[in-house]
């Protein structure tokens, strides 16, 4: 992806979340240059990956098949006390984050807001292949029992809980609108704790075709 289009994914971003009213943190709005010297103090933010983020899983194509997050809290279970994280995105119509499992996270997913999320849904079997069975699954706290490869749409305020080894697939419902959708987890280890149904990519390659105007968390390294 070239840095320009990440750039105005960003800009797209902070106007969604100001017409949703979901406040970021006031250093969401650095700049690479109000970064500098701030790693001693910030160390928790660099380490444990929090802000910007976003990826294409190697597609190519964001629009259809990608993400957009910010991460606003994560622990380290190596280095820290924290055991939680949280997390915002932002999923555009028929954009597709494919299918998935972790092996230690266990999940809320939320619609905070905008239009509908759909999740496609499957247990895992023992050799990490989708299951035919039936399980069940909790909607804001009640029990719902889901087929195999069964469907819930989240409408705005709606919730599900997703435990260890349950794939899941989802994007918003045509014709309602990009979703504003929070994520509150156990830690969050996208290096070791993600099992994709398909092998995909993570960080995509950026051409720096511009300057940073804010910077991913994959940029930490590199411009602090």
């Amino acid at each position: 992806m070239k840095r320009s289009e990440i750039n105005q994914l960003i800009r797209n971003s902070i106007e969604f979340f100001n017409e949703m009213k979901f406040n970021l943190p006031p250093w969401a709005f650095w700049t690479p240059e109000e970064w500098k010297g701030k790693y001693e103090t910030c160390s928790e933010i660099v380490e444990n990956m929090h802000g910007w983020d976003l990826t294409d899983f190697g597609s190519g194509d964001f629009m259809k098949e990608g993400l957009m997050l910010f991460t606003l809290r994560n622990g380290n279970q190596k280095k820290d006390k924290k055991i939680y994280a949280e997390k915002i995105m932002i999923v555009e119509e028929n954009q597709i984050t494919p299918m998935h499992f972790h092996w230690s996270k266990m999940e809320d997913i939320i619609n905070r807001g905008g239009g509908n999320l759909v999740i496609d849904l499957y247990k895992s079997d023992k050799d990490e292949n989708f299951s035919q069975e039936d399980f069940e699954v909790k909607i804001d706290g009640i029990s719902r029992t889901v087929s195999a490869g069964g469907q819930v749409i989240l409408m705005p305020g709606e919730s599900i809980c997703l435990e260890q080894g349950v794939y899941h697939k989802f994007y918003g419902e045509a014709g309602k609108g990009k979703v504003l959708v929070g994520e509150v987890s156990a830690v969050n280890d996208d290096s070791a704790d993600n099992r994709f149904f398909n092998e995909v990519g993570r960080f995509p390659d950026i051409i720096e075709d511009e300057a940073p105007l804010h910077l991913l968390a994959s940029d930490y390294k590199k411009y602090i």
